[in-house]
């Protein structure tokens, strides 16, 4: 008789005890009116009358979006993206947002796609494809910008948002290859330009220093050329000047002096001739008539 009263009582107990494991927060409903949170390990609650409406996962969430935008020149970029969110906390009010803002989890994972990919296409609408690929930071900041505060809304916080993969249609692919390949070309062509355009002005300015030098060189040695002449000229006057004084000083003949100069000139000649043709009267009467002008210059020369 004891057992018939202690079994039901059994019956309820064990009906209302309610297990709610780690990671997740059960929300339970009276009536299908929100009652109260449920927290991780045992829980009891109102037998029948109180029912588990739904458990709640408060460890972070994931979802792998692919979809496709416009860009401002009309070009079609394929996006891949991971979306990493988690409940925003544990309060009382946002679990019940959690609980009963979509009517499921479907519900929820549809808006959340729909929502980051209008975001998504209304940023990359503003751009160009040529800009698109330098803006993988800024397309992510824009969209946690945007849904931040939608999000919190839902009860949840957006904690990443990664563009994976950002591609264009294949023949937009095959054309900026062309394009880079061709400025490639053009940077290879205006580098070997430079290069060839150094290597002759350098080139022309070592000819020029070249001769630059020659030329200073050359006014040089004409320079000493000539001073060597003018030293020797001197040197013979001189020369020739101590002799005459020393002849008349002996009662000479000035002519043998003249004939000295005859003779040297002859060896001179012989001596660095190297081959040359040259027509010298070498006579005795060429020599005397030689003298005899040779003479008549100097008294010319002494008259003045």
């Amino acid at each position: 008789m004891n057992l018939i009263y202690i079994l039901p009582i059994i019956l309820i107990l064990v009906s209302s005890i309610v297990t709610i494991r780690q990671g997740m927060i059960g929300v339970t409903t009276i009536f299908g009116k929100y009652r109260r949170v449920l927290r991780p390990g045992l829980n009891f609650r109102i037998p029948i009358l109180e029912q588990v409406f739904k458990r709640i996962s408060i460890q972070n969430r994931s979802t792998e979006l692919g979809f496709q935008a416009v860009t401002l020149d009309q070009a079609n970029v394929n996006f891949t993206a991971l979306v990493l969110y988690a409940v925003l906390n544990h309060e009382e009010e946002t679990v019940k947002n959690v609980a009963f803002k979509f009517i499921d989890e479907r519900s929820f994972n549809q808006s959340l796609i729909r929502t980051i990919e209008g975001n998504v296409r209304s940023f990359v609408a503003t751009k160009k494809q040529s800009e698109i690929l330098t803006l993988r930071n800024e397309i992510v900041l824009y969209v946690k910008d945007n849904l931040d505060d939608v999000f919190e809304s839902w009860g949840y916080h957006l904690i990443d948002v990664q563009m994976n993969d950002i591609t264009f249609d294949e023949e937009v692919m095959r054309s900026m290859a062309k394009v880079v390949a061709s400025n490639n070309l053009k940077a290879a062509a205006e580098n070997e330009g430079q290069a060839l355009l150094i290597t002759k002005t350098k080139a022309a300015e070592a000819d020029g220093n070249a001769v630059r030098i020659s030329a200073e060189a050359e006014r040089q040695a004409a320079m000493l050329r000539g001073q060597a002449v003018a030293s020797f000229r001197e040197e013979v006057a001189r020369g020739m000047s101590v002799a005459a004084k020393e002849m008349q000083a002996s009662e000479l003949d000035n002519s043998v002096i003249l004939f000295t100069m005859w003779t040297e000139t002859l060896k001179h000649v012989a001596e660095n001739g190297k081959g040359n043709v040259i027509f010298l009267d070498g006579s005795v009467d060429g020599m005397e008539k030689s003298v005899k002008q040779m003479m008549a210059m100097q008294k010319l020369q002494s008259g003045k």
